[in-house]
């Protein structure tokens, strides 16, 4: 999982929009905004924190020695590692944490040499022997080399070891070391996290690997395929419990402190290497399960049954697995621990997986459906790698989108299974594949998988977690498992996990076992999974597909926010890809065709008075145009029986440029909804409605948008109303649940009377009566934020001592975002001030808390002031700076739609472009790409919208 799929819920709302309305969406990818649901990034779902979408660049070597490459020699393969580690949970005489280790690597010689290369970052060293950092001896009556000379090569995070002689091909050798390090709060490595506990503060230390930081806790070869086995002995003080990927094997009190050696491992990666010193509790399966399953975390959370859920549904996904991939699940127990601090969603260290406390702990009486939703989604992600990225592990990181992509597809499965009743796999395309579309259409995207050479630095590998990866990688995976069938996808699955378990491939070798299978097969292919993949793998972007049903043509075209824009990244495949087209004719006649060439010509599809609809359910990671007389028979279907036409996935009308589809169109599409009342078609107008509400939030636009849209909301605001008996009950169906979410933030966002009323009655009751909250669990984002905004500094000053004092990371994400929503300026500001200081807000939720406040039209501003001022301080000491950077860039530019603010983001850009940092370019780049086209897009259609909005009041 890693770094790459976390999203919390309201900054899903922030960052990617709110819900989803049929053919909105045909222009809004002319903007390119990423509008995504509250904690579906996410990654973690794969963790997410946000980052910047960012193409690998190559970087070359500062020199031709091997210690100045990235890229460990292949002369040297470790076979296992003893590890020792004694954190200290307490601080030292210097007023530092700090952490002391012995480890010893066992090696064979591949090819002859005189050199040892070995991973080391921020560990100090004792000398072990004649003034060297290393000690090497021979194992199995070989003998070793001396040492010439040790020294530590900076900026390729390598120990050098130069010997007097050569290492002898065949012979394994052992390397030891002595070392110590800091247990600093970087959320990154071997590191510390605090929480307080009946007034006392408490220190775990806990670890982050993923992708390069295994060589921050101990020397090792730290590459995806450099696998071993881990032997680890943890010390750790009295009263507490130490936790890593394998069972305890003992546990010895030698008086000064525990010792806690564990059962070696599986042979495995360095990333997925974890180890946890905590006073945390747990439950546990009972005891005839045969995998053993334990949920881990402070004792109030546990005590109070937050940990239940997770427990109650990991045994049933696991099963689901060994199921779906036909493999006993390869370990004997399943850790899973929830961290106070934690800077991803999870981490799939394989058998202790890590979580935020939001991604693992439910409680029935404060949490939200979205709040169970998120958790049973990102357990199943991350269960998913115990088999795909665990057994089987990508050879190096340019693959990283195999590992993710498959595990966020996979975890719709799986969730779905755990809870049939909620249609999880329904929201895919809102989730996931919308939000591919949204950045896979800038000229700044990558393709999925580049050349293992592209990726060398840790800055690049970083990158690589980010929504191409994540989303673009599991509609890719849910495209080829649509047109193969889940069983022969499954099968394949199956057979590449037992020809390559406990080792590394390449993402050829997956195609190679699906085309094995459908090869026995009734499924015929236009060309080889191999042939079809690589169009949309190996070059960046996706297709608008057109068909113009007066003649059977059909087309395929790059799609681009901006249709003239000059891609400069070649490709072998010209930007055509295989695109497998599934279509529909007025709702009973159904069909599939291969479109394999920019134009081609298919008989079905000429209709004079059918509607036509392509690309069912989306299941194709491609965008649909039709000729104007087909686009208008889908509308008269539309506001005819809308109900047909949502069964008939109308939400696939989506983001086309408005060089294709004119702007009055798509808000035509709107004008129904005032009777529906279903989730999925609200969802989908809102999600897109949400970038008329950026572009306009500061122009004369707002006031008739917000008449307008007041109108189509105000009955589905009644509706929920009546069936509520005055909102008193909750709705009975699960999707109506998450619909009155809608009805009254929009019905707020648009003035309906009533609405603002109804949130500031349950807030104000709160803060009467702080101990039992009135405001249900589905409706507290909403009330937060609406209450905060009506009211002034009393209710922003409750909600904060509230953030404050929770105790539950669900409750505390709303207030950090609820908080956000006040109209005062000095309340904003003294926000943004609170968000950089760590002993106020988590290190983890920094980024979250500043964009919250971006979002906000008063806000806005202030931040873009604060950031500029502080964001040297803040990129330096918080986070990781690759993912900090590009989510606060992302996040606080979104609304720019102005020459000036153009102007100013490029003069920031070069100040940064002046400075000493190596990443974070890439996302700048990305933020003046949206701000043109937001420019053009508002130069273009604010007239016409303006326009169309009048005569809808007329």
């Amino acid at each position: 999982m890693g770094k790459g799929f976390y999203i919390s819920k309201p900054l899903g709302i922030v960052l990617f929009g709110l819900g989803a309305g049929a053919v909105l969406t045909i222009f809004a990818l002319s903007v390119v905004y990423a509008q995504e649901k509250w904690k579906n990034e996410v990654n973690a779902i794969d963790g997410t924190r946000m980052v910047t979408t960012a193409a690998p660049h190559r970087t070359s070597a500062p020199s031709n020695e091997p210690w100045d490459k990235y890229r460990l020699p292949d002369a040297l393969l470790p076979e296992y590692y003893n590890v020792t580690l004694w954190p200290r949970l307490v601080l030292d005489e210097r007023g530092m944490y700090i952490f002391t280790g012995k480890s010893g690597v066992a090696f064979t010689c591949m090819k002859e040499t005189n050199l040892i290369l070995i991973h080391s970052n921020e560990l100090n060293f004792t000398l072990t022997s004649e003034m060297h950092h290393a000690k090497l001896t021979g194992l199995g009556g070989t003998s070793a080399p001396a040492i010439l000379k040790t020294w530590f090569q900076t900026q390729t995070q390598f120990m050098v070891i130069q010997l007097k002689g050569k290492l002898q091909v065949g012979k394994s050798y052992w390397l030891y070391t002595e070392f110590h390090g800091e247990l600093s709060d970087d959320l990154g490595g071997f590191y510390r996290s605090e929480y307080t506990e009946n007034g006392v503060k408490k220190v775990v230390a806990t670890t982050q690997m993923q992708p390069t930081a295994a060589r921050n806790a101990f020397p090792c070869f730290d590459e995806p395929s450099m696998k071993a086995i881990f032997h680890l002995t943890l010390l750790h003080p009295r009263g507490t419990v130490a936790l890593s990927n394998g069972t305890e094997s003992i546990t010895i009190d030698n008086q000064e402190v525990l010792q806690t050696r564990f059962e070696p491992t599986q042979k495995m990666s360095t990333y997925l290497l974890a180890f946890v010193v905590s006073e945390f509790t747990n439950i546990r399966s009972p005891p005839e399960a045969n995998i053993l399953i334990r949920i881990w975390g402070r004792r109030e959370a546990i005590e109070t049954g937050q940990g239940d859920y997770a427990l109650n549904v990991t045994f049933p996904i696991l099963k689901y697995f060994e199921n779906y991939y036909n493999t006993t699940y390869p370990l004997s127990k399943s850790d899973q621990i929830a961290l106070p601090d934690f800077a991803a969603g999870a981490m799939e260290n394989w058998g202790l997986v890590t979580y935020r406390e939001l991604s693992l702990f439910y409680d029935p009486n404060v949490s939200s459906n979205e709040d169970k939703e998120w958790v049973v989604t990102v357990i199943t992600h991350e269960l998913a790698h115990m088999w795909f990225g665990n057994l089987v592990t990508m050879r190096w990181w340019n693959d990283l989108w195999l590992n993710e992509g498959f595990a966020n597809y996979v975890s719709y499965l799986g969730a779905d299974y755990a809870e049939p009743t909620w249609n999880i796999k329904d929201l895919m395309v809102l989730q996931q594949v919308q939000r591919a579309f949204e950045v896979d259409a800038l000229v700044s995207s990558h393709p999925l998988s580049s050349q293992e050479d592209e990726v060398i630095t840790p800055d690049q590998i970083d990158q690589l977690f980010d929504t191409i990866t994540y989303s673009k990688g599991a509609a890719i995976l849910r495209m080829l498992s649509e047109f193969l069938t889940e069983s022969i996808f499954a099968n394949g699955l199956h057979n590449y996990l037992h020809e390559y378990a406990y080792n590394n491939t390449v993402y050829t070798d997956l195609w190679k076992k699906l085309q094995e299978v459908n090869a026995d097969s009734s499924i015929q292919l236009p060309a080889s999974i191999n042939e079809i993949m690589n169009r949309w793998i190996l070059q960046m972007g996706f297709p608008v597909v057109t068909i113009d049903t007066r003649t059977g043509s059909i087309t395929q075209q790059h799609f681009l926010i901006h249709p003239e824009a000059v891609v400069d990244k070649p490709s072998d495949y010209n930007y055509e890809w295989f695109v497998p087209i599934t279509w529909m004719k007025s709702g009973s006649n159904m069909g599939q065709h291969w479109l394999l060439t920019k134009t081609a010509s298919y008989e079905p599809m000429k209709t004079d008075t059918d509607w036509l609809l392509a690309n069912l359910n989306v299941t194709g990671y491609y965008r649909v145009n039709y000729d104007p007389q087909n686009w208008e028979r889908l509308l008269i279907q539309l506001n005819s029986d809308h109900k047909v036409g949502v069964s008939l996935s109308l939400k696939q009308f989506k983001t086309l440029s408005i060089k294709i589809i004119n702007i009055t169109l798509a808000l035509r599409t709107t004008k129904y909804l005032y009777k529906e009342k279903e989730y999925i078609p609200w969802e989908s107008a809102i999600r897109n409605l949400q970038y008329f509400f950026l572009m306009f939030d500061r122009t004369e636009v707002y006031g008739p948008l917000q008449t307008y849209l007041r109108g189509e909301v105000q009955p589905l605001f009644d509706h929920f109303k009546v069936i509520t008996s005055n909102w008193t009950q909750k709705p009975p169906r699960y999707m109506d649940q998450y619909n009155q979410i809608n009805a009254i933030s929009m019905a707020c966002k648009t003035g309906v009377k009533g609405c603002s009323e109804l949130t500031r009655m349950w807030y104000r009751q709160w803060m009467k009566n702080p101990d039992t909250s009135p405001i249900p669990s589905n409706l507290k984002v909403t009330v937060y934020c609406n209450a905060i905004a009506a009211g002034g500094v009393e209710e922003w000053d409750f909600g904060w001592q509230m953030f404050k004092n929770s105790t539950i990371a669900a409750e505390a994400e709303k207030l950090l975002y609820g908080l956000s929503c006040t109209k005062e300026p000095w309340l904003l500001n003294r926000y943004l001030e609170y968000s950089i200081d760590p002993n106020l807000i988590r290190k983890q939720d920094i980024t979250y808390a500043i964009v919250y406040i971006a979002d906000n039209v008063i806000g806005q501003p202030l931040v873009w002031d604060f950031f500029r001022a502080n964001w040297e301080y803040i990129t330096k000491n918080f986070e990781d700076g690759p993912f900090f950077f590009g989510g606060l860039i992302k996040g606080i530019t979104k609304k720019f739609s102005t020459e000036f603010e153009l102007q100013q983001l490029q003069r920031f850009q070069e100040d940064f472009a002046a400075s000493n940092f190596s990443f974070g370019m890439q996302a700048i780049e990305q933020a003046i790409e949206q701000t043109k086209a937001n420019i053009k897009w508002i130069s273009e259609n604010k007239a016409q919208v303006m326009n169309w909005l009048i005569e809808q009041s007329d």
